[in-house]
């Protein structure tokens, strides 16, 4: 067996444990699992994992999985032990009785012994275990205990797929996954690869989905609820499906918009196919994230399911093409360590920016990155800059300074060259682990350049090249006109900006400082340039009462919800014609114009006073377990606004503070906290967790 420890430490150790009264036979178990662990703490090295056959079962109602897992795999070198990651297990057995199981600390691993007494270098081995569990996260049961939109969906990145399907942790170890889950035939299931085959049993389905090459297993993932599908085709004859809730028929264009020549624009940019066989993405209700690259299959977050108005203002474009590009980079290829994430975000972001770019033009690129740089100046100034190759560097920095970084590089070396590397990076790599130097090494091979000093400015120094960014913005035309553009303060020239051949930003920018300003001419402008008159001109003087009031029939939510508030506020005698006109606007998801009429409603004595009672209930009911949770904080900021709870509301808030996503339950808990400084609110909030 391989030495992992020295003897003058070994010695240490249990001097230590007994010195410490560590009870000898639980020390012994601890010793036993030490050398196994030792054996196994880089597995990749002794063991190659090469296939997973997973047979999966779920029980909703209870939140239990049931699999029947088969795992193939190689030795490398010889060994005494392997190891599963095997997290929230609570029954196993193993049927083979060539295996012996020891557990290593409940709930963390299982580590295998073969009954020959070790394992053989260039021998390959085979096992099944029966796995029962309850994960407590990576795998989430949504609304089974109520009566919102029933799904199961995955989560791997971050909670490790071992907490529902054990595996291997460790992204160095590359498996191919097979998929076969039987579940009610009432359901539509989704998960990596091909769909092989269906089989419709009394009241299930089994699903079978084959992978055919191998991925780290935090791209292992399943999605699970009553949706519709459209396929299109790429141009390489890729199949792409897109899932969506059979009410949201009429959304499916908008949310998925440009998809096709997404896909299509990053196989031509990237030069190297797509790496699996389809591509599919589906919406799910309260998600972790924005979305989350599963390898062939993107989960994201339903807020992204808009309709043509909505599409304006918050769409899912960036995150599709995020999400797209990462099929490349984080997935084809997967970084070794956190030290290295940024060749998965920043370069993801790049792409995306790119796509973009290729959909919107330059102007939009250039104003991306203007965007970028600013959230990484204010990141500096706060004192949070970290040097792109520090793992627990923030999202801003792997994403947006990632990006920048290879906008830059590719300025240095050439689109050309760029190309080219970023090619031959992916070709020499595929369906393996990278790290920074393996891109580098390309670069500077195909480039001809010593990048050192690229190196220590953009990968490893902490400061931001401020200097360098600014000369890189100014190449744009269009910024250096937003840049030149000033009305603060307000100088005779600005009144003619917004009927000027101005950009959009930069009349935006025009409006943010001067909106007492703003005349009936600057509303002929474009729903952008409206948008911002509509969010900053809070006092409206009676004579722009008219123009104003014409943005409530703009295509735009966010619009319309700061026109009817606005309005509201200065014209008290329009007040029930304003709510009249816009009683059917609910916005987006969180049914952004909607609370707010109903609020205003509220504080609206004339207007339909009979109804008051239902619309107060409709706000209440907002907060219930069944809607996605951006739409219960909105609800509960709202009652906060007005005073409104009562003991439903404060109930369905406290059972938010157990929320799986991490942002409802903070909200949560913040939110419970201050209502406790009413001393109302704290004996009803005593007694109902009490």
């Amino acid at each position: 067996m391989p030495r992992f420890v020295r003897n003058d430490e070994l010695i240490l150790l249990i001097w230590s444990k007994y010195r410490l009264g560590f009870p000898m036979n639980r020390f012994l178990w601890f010793l036993f699992g030490l050398f196994c662990l030792n054996s196994s703490a880089q597995q990749t090295e002794y063991v190659d994992f090469e296939r997973i056959s997973a047979k999966i079962q779920l029980k909703p109602s209870i939140k239990e999985v049931g699999l029947s897992v088969k795992y193939e795999f190689k030795i490398l070198k010889d060994i005494d032990s392997v190891y599963l990651d095997a997290n929230n297990v609570h029954h196993y057995e193993i049927p083979n009785k060539n295996f012996n199981a020891f557990d290593y600390f409940k709930d963390k691993k299982l580590i295998l012994k073969s009954s020959g007494g070790s394992f053989k270098a260039d021998n390959r081995y085979e096992f099944e275990v029966i796995w029962f569990g309850y994960p407590s996260r990576a795998l989430y049961f949504i609304n089974w205990e109520n009566d919102g939109k029933k799904q199961v969906w995955t989560q791997g990145q971050g909670k490790y797929t071992s907490n529902w399907l054990p595996s291997i942790d460790d992204m160095n170890d590359k498996i191919e996954f097979d998929l076969e889950i039987t579940f009610d035939k009432d359901y539509h299931v989704i998960a990596n690869g091909e769909l092989i085959n269906v089989e419709e049993n009394d009241s299930t389905k089994t699903w079978q989905f084959n992978m055919n090459k191998p991925i780290s297993s935090y791209l292992v993932a399943l999605a699970i609820g009553k949706y519709n599908n459209k396929t299109e085709t790429s141009k390489s004859g890729i199949p792409l499906e897109y899932y969506y809730y059979p009410e949201d028929s009429l959304k499916v264009e908008p949310t998925y918009r440009f998809t096709k020549q997404i896909f299509d624009f990053f196989e031509e940019e990237i030069g190297v196919p797509y790496p699996w066989e389809i591509y599919k993405q589906v919406p799910v209700k309260d998600f972790l994230y924005s979305g989350m690259e599963n390898a062939s299959l993107t989960i994201f977050s339903d807020a992204f399911v808009v309709d043509s108005i909505g599409f304006k203002d918050r769409n899912y474009v960036n995150v599709n093409a995020h999400e797209l590009a990462h099929q490349w980079f984080g997935n084809l290829l997967t970084e070794t360590n956190g030290t290295h994430h940024w060749l998965h975000e920043g370069f993801a972001t790049y792409y995306a920016l790119l796509a973009e770019q290729k959909l919107f033009g330059e102007d939009y690129y250039y104003w991306k990155l203007y965007e970028y740089a600013q959230q990484l100046l204010e990141q500096e100034t706060a004192g949070e800059s970290t040097s792109l190759l520090d793992p627990k560097s923030s999202s801003l920095t792997f994403y947006q300074k990632g990006g920048w970084t290879l906008h830059i590089l590719k300025e240095q070396i050439g689109e050309k060259a760029f190309k080219q590397a970023v090619k031959n990076y992916l070709l020499k790599n595929q369906y393996k682990n990278v790290e920074t130097s393996d891109f580098m090494w390309e670069i500077e091979q195909t480039s001809g350049q010593d990048l050192t000093a690229f190196v220590k400015t953009w990968l490893e120094d902490i400061a931001l090249p401020q200097d360098e960014m600014v000369k890189s913005l100014r190449k744009s035309m269009f910024i250096r006109e937003f840049e030149r553009v000033d009305c603060d303060p307000y100088t005779i020239k600005c009144s003619d900006y917004l009927s000027s051949d101005l950009s959009d930003k930069a009349k935006v920018k025009v409006v943010s400082q001067m909106p007492n300003y703003i005349t009936a001419n600057d509303f002929r402008n474009s729903w952008e340039v409206r948008q911002a008159i509509a969010q900053h001109m809070t006092t409206i003087p009676l004579e722009l009462k008219k123009s104003h009031e014409s943005l409530l029939n703009d295509k735009s939510y966010v619009t319309i919800e700061a026109a009817l508030y606005n309005l509201w506020v200065n014209f008290p005698e329009d007040r029930a014609k304003y709510l009249q006109q816009t009683k059917d606007v609910y916005g987006f998801s969180d049914c952004n114009v909607r609370l707010l009429w109903l609020v205003l409603h509220l504080n609206t004595i004339e207007y339909q006073p009979d109804k008051k009672q239902a619309v107060f209930d409709e706000l209440k009911g907002y907060t219930d377990p069944e809607y996605g949770f951006e739409l219960r904080m909105n609800a509960f900021n709202y009652l906060k606004l007005i005073n409104g709870f009562d003991e439903l509301s404060i109930l369905n808030l406290i059972k938010a503070k157990s929320h799986h996503n991490w942002r409802f339950h903070q909200f949560a808990k913040g939110l419970l906290e201050e209502l406790k400084q009413d001393e109302g609110y704290k004996l009803i909030i005593d007694g109902l967790e009490n």
